[in-house]
């Protein structure tokens, strides 16, 4: 083990990460805002979900280097007198469950129906890739409002606050599926006619030990640049969707909670409730971007 490490540290992997100066820097500040919303129970100055943490009185006080502000609350609070810090990291982390977990979904689907559709082919492939050409063509805003419409209409209103999030995820978990589906399918066809395959089912080995035991784990690599990538545009969609008002519920705010909240009263000068969480949303799918950028070069000695 001790080996592995050291050669881990020698590696060109290493050597090209610290020669990206912006690649480093996107990189701790994703860990940061990573760490920040995971622990944003115990990192929080105060909790949203207690009542008894805010004061109407504390209403609209600006950041506490401006004139007016309180240093008990470093980036001011809203018109309800909460802490915007608070907020904000409670919304980061409501923003990375539902980019991670639709992310993770959509992999999960896009990696199986591309296995199996380069593998099989005929009727399956034409299905699989005839399906996934029809998603590509409706924009991933579009098709989630229609999804979170239809899931609202259906739902009693006793249960759409409780079922937002799966909504949600779910909405953006069935747009994210045919990138990894394509690239996946293009792999496994190349991979497929190679001798190891073809020594498996010589020896008799069955359809789907090949293909989840054999093929998929040579498929993978260019997973993760594109898990990379989506997980930004994953995140950016749950916000325009929570900006728009077909999001998260005002009780559990993300990121686009905030600043759709923010920019009711924007123009009677609460600058800081929309300036501040849109800061960190767009630093954070930018650094996500530049992480999957970097990522796709590094894998492709090509672009080295």
């Amino acid at each position: 083990m001790k080996q592995n490490l050291t050669a881990f540290i020698d590696s060109d992997f290493l050597y090209y990460f610290w020669k990206s100066k912006i690649t480093v820097m996107a990189f701790f500040w994703t860990v940061a805002l990573l760490i920040s919303g995971i622990f944003s129970g115990w990192l929080a100055p105060y909790s949203i979900f207690d009542a008894s943490s805010f004061d109407l009185m504390n209403s609209e006080l600006p950041p506490s280097w401006l004139t007016g502000g309180d240093a008990h609350f470093w980036l001011g609070t809203d018109v309800q007198g909460r802490d915007l810090l608070s907020l904000m990291l409670y919304g980061l982390h409501i923003s990375l469950i539902v980019g991670l977990i639709s992310v993770g979904l959509s992999l999960l689907i896009g990696v199986l129906l591309g296995v199996l559709s380069g593998y099989l082919g005929g009727l399956v492939d034409t299905v699989i890739m005839r399906f996934a050409d029809a998603m590509l063509s409706i924009p991933t805003i579009m098709f989630s409002l229609l999804i979170s419409g239809v899931a609202r209409g259906i739902l009693p209103k006793a249960l759409q606050g409780e079922m937002a999030m799966p909504i949600i995820v779910a909405s953006i978990a069935l747009t994210g599926w045919m990138q990894y589906a394509r690239t996946i399918r293009s792999l496994t066809i190349l991979e497929k006619h190679k001798e190891y395959v073809l020594a498996s089912k010589v020896s008799g080995g069955r359809s789907l030990h090949i293909m989840f035991a054999h093929i998929l784990p040579n498929v993978l690599s260019p997973v993760s640049v594109l898990a990379t990538l989506h997980l930004g545009l994953a995140i950016l969609t749950e916000a325009t969707l929570s900006f728009l008002g077909v999001g998260m519920p005002p009780d559990q705010p993300s990121l686009g909670t905030l600043i759709n909240e923010g920019n009711q009263y924007l123009f009677s000068g609460q600058w800081w409730v929309v300036l501040f969480p849109a800061l960190v949303l767009v630093t954070l799918s930018l650094a996500f971007n530049i992480l999957g950028d970097w990522l796709r070069d590094i894998l492709n000695p090509k672009l080295r």
